[in-house]
């Protein structure tokens, strides 16, 4: 099974959820104490919810991050211990990478139950699908992705967004980054143009009739 027809099983939106106009707000490689409290603040302030998938290891360095997460109504879902290229992992390193972050996020608070996984560069494979179902995880993608990482600017992100928003879609944010990352810009610049952005995004997508909601329980 190639990569593109893996992807093919994982879900991307949740458009057939009812025939609402829900948006789904994600964010990928958190907990960072510089960037975290930023983004939970501007979604406190506009009174929405999102989901935040972790990395385990950052998890186990704040754990007050991932209870404020948890108390403010947000969801935390598994971004593996470490972030690696899952694709790249042997057989027990790819077990140890979820089975660990998910039992990481629940030292962090008893109240997290995770359910979700995003794979770290969104690359499955039928191992990390696998995986993901034998641990009681959905396999979770994006469907609208304004490459906020690249930082291309607060406009840039915000109308990349609305371009390629739909009813149901899942947007990819991010309020951290990657252990193995260099070069970044450090502190709270690090992901001030996605902090500042969200501050816009919010309400242009209400104006526009969308509602921006949790995921949904499927189950």
């Amino acid at each position: 099974m190639t990569e593109r027809s893996t992807l093919s099983t994982v879900r991307c939106d949740y458009a057939d959820a009812g025939g609402s106009r829900a948006v789904h707000l994600t964010f990928d490689d958190g907990p960072n104490p510089f960037c975290t409290p930023e983004v939970l603040d501007v979604l406190a302030q506009h009174r929405v919810p999102a989901t935040f998938f972790v990395i385990g290891t950052y998890a186990t360095e704040h754990p007050e991050l991932i209870r404020r997460m948890i108390a403010e109504g947000h969801e935390v879902a598994n971004h593996t211990m470490t972030h690696p290229d899952l694709s790249r992992c042997g057989p027990t390193e790819l077990h140890d990478e979820v089975l660990t972050a998910s039992e990481a996020i629940r030292l962090a608070c008893p109240l997290a139950s995770p359910r979700h996984m995003r794979a770290p560069y969104g690359i499955w494979t039928r191992d990390v699908l696998a995986v993901a179902a034998s641990a009681g995880l959905t396999a979770l993608h994006w469907s609208v992705d304004p490459r906020d990482w690249s930082r291309p600017g607060v406009d840039a992100i915000v109308n990349s967004v609305l371009a390629n928003v739909r009813p149901g879609a899942i947007v990819l944010l991010h309020d951290g980054y990657p252990p193995d990352e260099e070069g970044l810009p450090s502190g709270s610049t690090l992901r001030d143009q996605t902090r500042t952005a969200l501050a816009y995004l919010i309400p242009a997508l209400q104006r526009r009739g969308f509602v921006i909601r949790p995921l949904p329980q499927l189950h």
